[in-house]
């Protein structure tokens, strides 16, 4: 059996080291949207049914194996743990973390209405002869499949010393994640923060980062060099950890998350005709 994503992180929990006994409780409080603290922003978790990250797994039987992967954090809640991610932008824009401030979704932009219609996810600033600042987006990854209730239920009725393979295949839509959720936001908002002098940075974890290309073979650390400041941090058992992080213009950010290769003509016309069917006679399709 080929490897199936599942849960990595449940509700701050690695899911391999839980017990049939907390997998079942943490199952009840998915499918009852029972309450449970966010261990990474603090708080009520927000994320219905409490995933964190997901990450593929083999089969033993009806069993999980091992990893095939590493996790894949679905949830923007989960950048935050231990404020790592925010201390080390403020290192990188020569902050004295200490000293910085940090404001959440702040107003950017005002629809016809007049109220505000699209927000930077985080600012961190700091007084240095006057106010500078800079924005941060964080973005997790969508998943395309099934929902999780069923695999919910599955888990609260699999009894065993390890977690049931996933009964459904889902997968990381990392094209819904950057070609049409990041990019708009960075097209929008990167000019303007260009204009006033300032730039965005953008959080995404190793594995979105390595699915749109993974690091420049000479990657920049000069922040004069681009307008986007990429920070990718890695979901590991011990904490997030955030090495990697580099500087690309807004052109440079817009052709990775944009990029696709088309398939063959044959290939599509192939699979095109698969798909074809005799259309009724008012033009709709069966």
């Amino acid at each position: 059996m080929t490897a199936r994503y599942g849960i990595a992180e449940w509700y701050g929990h690695d899911l391999l080291a839980l017990t049939d006994l907390q997998r079942q409780s943490l199952a009840d409080t998915a499918l009852n949207g029972h309450e449970r603290p966010c261990p990474f922003r603090g708080g009520s978790c927000t994320k219905p049914g409490g995933v964190c990250a997901m990450r593929p797994y083999t089969a033993d039987g009806v069993h999980i194996d091992k990893p095939a992967g590493a996790p894949v954090i679905m949830c923007p809640n989960r950048f935050e743990q231990d404020g790592t991610l925010i201390r080390r932008l403020a290192e990188i824009v020569g902050f004295d973390p200490a000293a910085a401030m940090l404001a959440r979704e702040v107003p950017f932009m005002v629809g016809m209405t007049g109220r505000p219609a699209g927000k930077v996810d985080l600012v961190i600033a700091a007084e240095h002869h006057g106010l500078r600042w800079y924005g941060l987006e964080i973005q997790a990854v969508y998943f395309s499949g099934p929902g999780m209730d069923s695999e919910f239920r599955h888990i609260g009725a699999t009894a065993g010393s390890r977690p049931p393979f996933p009964s459904q295949t889902r997968r990381p839509d990392w094209r819904s994640s950057s070609a049409k959720r990041l990019a708009p936001q960075l097209q929008i908002k990167v000019p303007t923060m260009r204009r006033w002098g300032s730039k965005l940075a953008v959080a995404v974890d190793r594995p979105f980062f390595d699915a749109i290309g993974g690091p420049s073979a000479n990657p920049s650390r000069d922040l004069d060099a681009g307008d986007v400041i990429w920070l990718v941090p890695e979901a590991t058992p011990t904490g997030l950890r955030a090495e990697h992080w580099e500087v690309l213009t807004l052109e440079q950010s817009c052709e990775k998350l944009l990029a696709a290769t088309p398939i063959s003509r044959t290939d599509f016309e192939g699979q095109l005709r698969d798909r074809l069917q005799p259309m009724h006679p008012n033009g709709g399709i069966p």
